[in-house]
């Protein structure tokens, strides 16, 4: 019977473990609280992956440059054209919360729970001075984020220096991003347990005004993410490249295919290499470099899920936002889809350090967490498109491509 249980593939259980739960708050009522512990379990155990999932793979990520000279006509162009479009992604987030407001409405006066913790208000001068960690042991103690990023990719560029000496340590945090990223597989085979708890105290306590703000969620995610696609990857490849969108589309459809169905960049990576260079015509050197680089730090889709959910969480609960901590939001959800892993699921480990900055309730992840499945293959589609599109962009600015291969993109 467990055999069975693993062989069905994790999103259906999840989205079974949805319905279920459901439904047996809707029979239960606010009975159902009483196994709301399953789903705290299942947030501790998310909580638990933050420091060390961010540590390593960013650390990983920075060193996976494998020469500081390659930051310069490749890398620093792949690296502005992540940056630039993170950001884009997350203020569009922020927007769609912003206007559409997805969270407002919801009655949580029936929720017991602790109270939202408020968030520190700080200056500017604060703000760029607490990013330097006086002790990174204690701010790993102390979950404290972004001091955490910037010692992580200080360390990663320590390693880059160091060169030939510097092999051992790489070979060390490499080794530890692949077993978080194991760990993170283990703790996810919680989500199917965790999520019915949630879902049937939601349902059992807060009835269908919570399901269908999540609803309006699902839908914003998808538009959000199809926004960054045939707008802003359409105009970077139009205007930027000077190449046809449509070939360009035509050309990466087997790895759009792939990323929607496995909801992983690093699943299809293979498949993303073989679209860039069979169909669009980038050189192996550029597309191994850039499309390996963005599968690891190009999460524009994720980058505008967290602002979205972040708003959704902050309406849902009533915790009010200043302008300030948008701009917080924005550099938090931009370097935490830096750290996610490109694994099914990984948005949601995130979610704990953005929303721990602002003062946005974890229990918001029991809202999001049962179709976070349904949201996140649209956003790897949008992550994995994103890898494409700055590869072949940086090809075309560095002489890298062959135009005549993606020519025959129409023979796909």
């Amino acid at each position: 019977m467990l055999r069975t249980w693993f062989e069905i593939p994790l999103w259906q259980r999840v989205i079974t473990a949805l319905i279920l739960g459901v439904l047996t708050g809707w029979a239960w009522g606010p009975e159902a609280e009483s196994i709301k512990w399953i789903g705290d379990f299942f947030i501790k155990a998310i909580k638990m992956l933050v420091v060390p999932l961010i540590f390593f793979s960013l650390v990983s990520g920075v060193a996976a440059i494998g020469d500081l000279r390659k930051l310069g006509a490749v890398g620093g162009r792949a690296m502005l054209l992540f940056v630039l479009t993170g950001q884009i992604a997350v203020w569009l987030g922020l927007g769609l919360g912003t206007f559409v407001a997805p969270g407002s409405g919801v009655d949580t006066t029936a929720i017991e729970m602790g109270e939202t913790p408020e968030p520190n208000p700080t200056t500017a001068v604060d703000m760029i001075l607490s990013i330097v960690p006086e002790s990174p042991v204690q701010v790993m103690a102390d979950v404290a984020v972004l001091p955490l990023i910037v010692f992580s990719l200080l360390i990663g560029i320590g390693i880059l220096m160091a060169r030939e000496e510097g092999e051992p340590v790489q070979k060390i945090f490499d080794s530890g991003a692949v077993i978080m990223q194991k760990v993170t597989m283990i703790v996810m085979e919680l989500t199917p347990f965790g999520v019915f708890a949630l879902m049937a105290w939601v349902a059992g306590t807060l009835g269908l005004d919570a399901l269908l703000a999540l609803s309006k969620l699902v839908v914003l995610n998808y538009v959000g993410c199809l926004l960054i696609i045939f707008v802003m990857y359409s105009a970077m490849i139009k205007f930027l490249a000077k190449l046809p969108v449509r070939d360009f589309f035509r050309g990466i459809i087997d790895a759009m295919a792939v990323s929607y169905s496995t909801a992983s960049s690093n699943a299809t990576l293979p498949v993303t290499l073989r679209c860039t260079q069979r169909n669009l015509g980038v050189s192996p050197s550029v597309s191994s470099f850039v499309v390996s680089l963005g599968a690891t730090i190009n999460m524009n889709g994720t980058a505008m899920y967290l602002g979205l959910a972040t708003l959704f969480g902050a309406q849902i609960f009533g915790v009010d936002l200043s302008l300030g901590q948008y701009f917080l939001i924005s550099i938090l959800a931009t370097l935490g889809a830096v750290g996610a892993a490109g694994i099914p699921g990984a948005g949601l480990i995130m979610m704990a350090l953005v929303f721990g900055a602002v003062g946005v309730p974890l229990e918001t992840i029991a809202f999001v967490a049962g179709v976070d499945r349904i949201m996140d293959m649209m956003r790897t589609t949008t992550n994995v498109s994103g890898d494409a599109a700055v590869a072949t962009t940086v090809a075309v600015m560095t002489g890298e491509i062959d135009r005549g291969e993606m020519v025959s993109a129409d023979d796909v």
